[in-house]
């Protein structure tokens, strides 16, 4: 059964309604969408159209060891875009000005996509099993399906270890990583990611053992870095979950200051993407791929959301670029490739 909350801060009060901590026959399956994040934002601006209807946060409590039933097969259409490409472009310059006012270091922008959508949801998951997704199995609800093929560790626990792997910069598979803006992009956000677990975590135990990682992940070439601290004793999950939510990869910094823009800038909502999605166990450890490179399957139609950080070096054209690289691999792997040009209605 699929519990469908307003809020973060419901997700721990619902659990131990369940009876849920302390058991261990149990495993929460939790989805936190990055709508959750519109009361961060200090503009009263509303925030853009959602595409598809998802709730906020979803929670379905399983028994641990449960069989998957077997995936069936599903049928993809065409795609189309929310943006043109020359908008995506009018938008990093629009960043790239915000920086120049000192208002922002870095925004990450998304391109929305969907087509026609018949079949069964997990037929996809299946198809994208190969790019090893941190979180492989959909989440089925009401009318509605996410199903991610994320490499990005956005949160794990482990007693009071916590820790978090951002991804900044981009190639495809086999290519280096060798620019400087890819370099203060992932930079940047290391530095956010550190000031996010600090909020939680006891004084001087926050590190970054990894820096600048190249990896192949979800069929491109990755920089990964790792970020990890000692959880204080009296931290909460709800006070965990707001300290890392939104992630500082795909929103910017100062965090706040990009959410505003996002929020401008975009011309529909993110979805699923760009949120959490992952496992919560009874003893309190969990794991949450932070949700690019996924899916949401609703009201007959497969949506998915691909971008990028843009900062002061950044070029639009590369921008839409990077944003392509990212999405190739997955739309390959459904069988399913970029149609080019892209229709927008």
């Amino acid at each position: 059964m699929i519990l469908e909350l307003d809020s973060p801060a419901e997700l721990e009060p619902a659990l131990a309604a369940e009876g849920f901590f302390g058991r261990d026959d149990l495993v929460a399956r939790v989805y936190v969408g990055y709508g959750c994040s519109d009361p961060l934002r200090r503009t009263e601006l509303p925030p853009p159209p959602e595409p598809c209807p998802l709730p906020p946060v979803a929670l379905s409590i399983e028994a641990r060891g449960r069989r998957v039933p077997p995936a069936g097969r599903y049928a993809v259409g065409d795609w189309r875009a929310s943006w043109r490409e020359a908008e995506y472009a009018v938008a990093v310059d629009a960043v790239r000005a915000a920086i120049a006012e000192g208002d922002v270091y870095q925004v990450s922008l998304v391109q929305h996509l969907c087509a026609e959508f018949d079949g069964d949801p997990a037929g996809l998951a299946r198809a994208l099993a190969p790019l090893r997704p941190l979180e492989p199995e959909p989440l089925l609800g009401d009318g509605w399906a996410i199903v991610s093929a994320s490499p990005e560790l956005l949160l794990s626990r482990r007693g009071r270890r916590v820790r978090t792997s951002p991804i900044k910069g981009t190639r495809p598979a086999g290519l280096p990583i060798e620019s400087a803006k890819d370099a203060a992009e992932h930079v940047m956000i290391v530095d956010l990611e550190r000031n996010d677990l600090s909020r939680v975590c006891a004084p001087g135990t926050v590190r970054w053992p990894e820096l600048l990682a190249e990896q192949q992940l979800a069929g491109v070439t990755h920089l990964v870095a790792t970020v990890e601290g000692e959880l204080r004793s009296e931290v909460t999950l709800t006070e965990l979950l707001d300290a890392v939510l939104p992630g500082g990869s795909v929103t910017g910094c100062p965090k706040i200051a990009a959410l505003d823009l996002i929020a401008a800038l975009e011309p529909v909502g993110r979805g699923a993407a760009m949120g959490a999605l992952g496992t919560i166990r009874p003893n309190g450890d969990l794991d949450l791929a932070l949700t690019i490179r996924t899916f949401a399957v609703a009201e007959g139609l497969l949506h998915l959301w691909v971008g990028g950080g843009v900062v002061w070096d950044s070029d639009p054209e590369d921008e839409v670029e990077e944003s392509w690289v990212k999405a190739r691999p997955l739309l390959a792997a459904i069988g399913a490739p970029l149609p080019l040009p892209l229709r927008v209605p």
